[in-house]
């Protein structure tokens, strides 16, 4: 084989590879691009390949593959989780949270988890209020890439009322301004409101499920 084939010959099989791990995650519901990602090697037989897409590359084909073969169901799909997170998020407005992940950025499907971030240095008050208001939830960790370093930071699971989990990590307050919060990542209540106004959907709960 010509050496100058070689990179197109990568370069394609990325491309199958990220279409096929795309492909796996919206009719599979899988949720993890690495577990995605190595499935679809082991499927097209290249499980010793060193040469795996990106997150964001599978991300982009995850997208076109929802806009060709998805197209009735998804958007639907997509405001439902859209309005679910947007619930919790008015709910816990006194932490000022944000949307981020695959329900923002429109990836997400009917198996996809809702993933909120407050900034704060006091998760135990994050804790009192769930327990206040009588949410069950499950305590756990998230491994996040903050100011140039991986870091461990508390999360909190609760269940919406269709079932769907829903993460909340808390970053530490000095991450606010670390530059890593960007619009196209991360999406407080407004951005989330107008999100769903673009979409047709009048944003806000009840009064009677507003935290007394």
């Amino acid at each position: 084989m010509n050496n100058k084939d070689r990179p197109h010959r990568r370069d394609h099989m990325r491309e199958q590879l990220a279409h096929q791990a795309a492909r796996l995650m919206a009719e599979d519901g899988i949720t993890d691009y690495a577990f995605a990602k190595r499935k679809a090697a082991r499927q097209m037989g290249a499980t010793d390949t060193q040469h795996l897409p990106s997150n964001e590359e599978v991300e982009t084909a995850l997208r076109s593959f929802r806009n060709l073969y998805q197209s009735n169901r998804h958007p639907d799909v997509l405001r439902q989780l859209r309005q679910q997170a947007l619930t919790v998020m008015q709910f816990l407005q006194s932490f000022h949270p944000y949307l981020t992940g695959s329900v923002l950025n429109g990836t997400a499907g009917e198996q996809s988890d809702i993933n909120l971030l407050i900034y704060s240095d006091d998760e135990k008050a994050v804790m009192m209020f769930l327990f206040k208001h009588n949410l069950p939830f499950e305590g756990g960790e998230w491994r996040v890439h903050l100011m140039g370093r991986e870091q461990v930071v508390p999360s909190f699971t609760l269940q919406t009322e269709t079932g769907i989990p829903l993460h909340i990590a808390v970053l530490p307050e000095n991450a606010r301004h670390s530059g890593s919060r960007k619009p196209e990542t991360h999406a407080d209540i407004a951005a989330v409101e107008a999100l769903l106004r673009e979409t047709g959907i009048s944003p806000g709960i009840p009064s009677s499920e507003q935290p007394s």
